[in-house]
């Protein structure tokens, strides 16, 4: 099995980079193979809505959205971590991800997804929930652990005392190796569940 793993954070070895590392380890030790994917110090531009991704199967843009999307594809399960600005995720993780769901349109469902906020302080549940608004929308099942999936630390290394963090992500990681197994076994018995062809309702008519 498989899990894609995105790093938003623009410092490679950041305190984003220690929590999903205390995941990685979990996960090669359930024999779950990670790909790990640095997005956060990447010149990403955000989608324009220009639409030629329908057309192309792919964003017109030729970045690393493009660049990683067939991991997005082949994954199981998909792990987000970004550093809290604002009390949102980071423009970078946000103009990636945007364009990763939208310009991709091989099937998401039941693809496990996990959110991971770092933050000095506040700010962490709005960004939690809006990185799990990506996953709802393409029928794509929420990971949970024992508290909310978020780590606290302001300079690099800090995460590494926080240890309730810490243990969430374990907790998470594990969590979310069940839900994939379990997806999978799932998925050979019964298959995916019936998809009834999308009907669009504009709220102006």
């Amino acid at each position: 099995m498989k899990v894609m793993m995105i790093n938003g954070s623009p410092h490679a070895k950041g305190n984003t980079y220690l929590a999903l590392d205390e995941m990685k380890k979990i996960f090669e030790a359930e024999d779950i193979e990670v790909n790990y994917v640095h997005i956060g110090n990447k010149p990403i531009r955000g989608c324009i809505a220009c639409g030629q991704c329908m057309k192309k199967g792919k964003c017109v843009f030729d970045d690393d959205v493009n660049a990683t999307a067939k991991i997005f594809e082949e994954a199981d399960g998909l792990v987000v971590g970004t550093p809290v600005y604002f009390a949102s995720a980071n423009a970078t993780t946000m103009a990636y991800l945007t364009r990763l769901f939208f310009s991709t349109s091989f099937d998401k469902r039941m693809k496990v997804g996990a959110a991971v906020v770092v933050s000095r302080r506040g700010g962490s549940s709005s960004t939690f929930d809006e990185l799990n608004k990506f996953f709802t929308i393409r029928e794509m099942p929420v990971a949970s652990s024992q508290y909310w999936n978020m780590v606290y630390g302001l300079k690099p290394g800090d995460a590494s005392q926080d240890a309730e963090g810490l243990q969430t992500m374990r907790t998470l990681a594990r969590n979310m190796t069940f839900l994939m197994k379990s997806i999978a076994l799932g998925k050979e018995k019964y298959g995916l569940p019936e998809k009834e062809e999308w009907t669009a309702t504009n709220f102006i008519r």
